[in-house]
This record gives structure tokens, sequence and C-alpha cells, in this order.
């Protein structure tokens, strides 16, 4: 593996661009032979505007069928390069289930991957048999039970703080499955639809959709919440019958440190090697 530049190369800038998309019609974020990706797609319309040769780097690889309201993306660029307007240009090229929102020169030693703080995702589900609505169809999953949110909750706080969730994680080689769980708590909107946040400072293959698995177990009554922390306790893989549809995860928010604190929360994160950037 090629470690990972902090610095641009002389002459060269860091670019920040936030964005957003619907996954369902993307094969995950990273470029694949003979694969829609997302990747692929802003690296050719970055390409084609600045006639450069375009490598990004992204703050959390998302699996196929995930979505992003805010994804963060860096990529080197010579220092002359325009970017008045780029915003608009991008989003010109781009497919419509892709959208930048906004682009800026980043402060020094920013790195989209290596500093964030925390990833917070979303996930929606909608119980009981109810009825999807069209524009419901894309981002929830279903389920025919009804889920008791207080139950969930109960079991999903026994997780929080740094845990090696070993058991909650599909396995593939390399990276730390030892996670700090920030948040992990579930309600219902206004229209009655189970909405889960989970925030922690990374996440391994699968992790978010094993969590919201077992989290629906507890739900309907198949297990005490109890449960949950013994899972996490006994390291043995939930089965993978319990990892829940890609469309229901979103990817919500990536938080960055103070400027200041770019440079150790690298160096941080580095030493840990976080190898395992794919999510869903």
């Amino acid at each position: 593996m090629t470690k990972p530049t902090l610095d641009p190369k002389s002459g060269f800038s860091r670019l920040r661009i936030d964005l957003t998309y619907d996954g369902t019609n993307f094969s995950g974020w990273a470029k694949q032979p003979n694969l829609r990706t997302i990747q692929e797609e802003v690296e050719k319309a970055l390409s084609t505007i600045t006639q450069n040769q375009i490598a990004t780097v992204v703050a959390g690889r998302t699996d196929a069928g995930v979505h992003a309201k805010q994804q963060v993306i860096h990529t080197d660029l010579p220092e002359n390069t325009n970017i008045e307007n780029l915003v608009f240009r991008l989003n010109q090229i781009l497919d419509k289930d892709v959208r930048v929102i906004s682009t800026c020169w980043a402060e020094v030693n920013f790195h989209a991957r290596f500093t964030p703080i925390s990833r917070t995702y979303q996930y929606k589900i909608i119980d009981a048999g109810k009825v999807t609505a069209p524009l419901d169809r894309y981002d929830s999953a279903e389920w025919f039970r009804e889920l008791d949110i207080d139950l969930m909750n109960a079991g999903s706080k026994l997780l929080l703080g740094e845990h090696d969730f070993f058991a909650f994680c599909k396995f593939r080689e390399g990276g730390s499955t030892v996670k700090n769980l920030m948040k992990f708590d579930w309600h219902r909107d206004e229209n009655g639809v189970v909405i889960g946040e989970v925030k922690a400072d990374s996440f391994r293959y699968n992790m978010v959709r094993n969590l919201v698995g077992a989290a629906v177990c507890v739900g309907e009554g198949r297990f005490a919440p109890e449960w949950m922390l013994k899972t996490l306790q006994d390291k043995v893989r939930i089965s993978d019958s319990y990892v829940f549809p890609a469309k229901g995860l979103t990817l919500i928010k990536v938080e960055y440190p103070q400027p200041d604190q770019y440079l150790s929360r690298y160096k941080n994160n580095l030493s840990i090697q976080e190898l395992e950037e794919v999510e869903g």
C-alpha cells in the first residue's frame, strides 16, 4: 500500500470538495472495472474541467447502494487552477444523482480520510408492514414486524464507548476492529419511520448494517437488550442474515477538528492503519 500523503507536492494545492449522492444506481464509491461508481464519475468531471488527470481521496468509501448527504473528498491540483464557479461547472457535467455542494482550498494538513474525528450514518426503517411511500423507496428499508424503540435504545446504548467491534464487522484483512462508538440511538419521525443514527470515529465493513440488524432483533423481541452487549463481549460474529439492506443507509455527516489539530489527527489515524474505510 502506498503511504497516503498529507501535503501536496510543490506547486500543488489541496482542494476540498463536499458532495451528496443517491447511491441507488452506483456500485459504491470506489472505482471498479466496467461498473458505474461515484469516484469514477467525479474524477472524470474534475479531469474534464481542469484538463489534468485527477485522483481523489474520500472520507469514507460507501458500498453499493449506500447514499450520502455529506461526503468529503480531496484532490491535489496545480496552484494556478481556476476554481471559480467550480461547483456550478461540475454539476453541469455530473448526472443528477451526484451533486457537488461546495469546493474550497483546504487548510494546511487537511486530509479527507485521515483527519476526520467522526462519521455519522443514518438508517431508516419502515416497520410493521406499512406501505412505503414512493419518495421513501430509495433510502428506507422495510420490516414486517413492529419495532419497540425503547428496547432498541436500551440495547444500543450498551455498546457506546471504545470497544472491539469484531462481532459486528464482516471479515476483511487489515485495520483495527477497535472503534469509539459515540452515538447509537433510535427515534420515529413525524411519519412514524424508524430512524437510527450511528456515530463513530470510523467504521469497519458492514459494521453499521450489522449494528442495525442486531438492534432490530431486540426491537422485535427476539432477544433482550443485553444480548447486544454479550455479542460484543463474546466476539463471535453475528449471522450475515442480520445485515440490513444498503439502501436504508446514508452517510449524513463527516466531522473534522480545528485545523491546528489536523496533523495530530492524521498521525494518529495513520498509525493504526485505517484500511477499513468501506462501509455498507
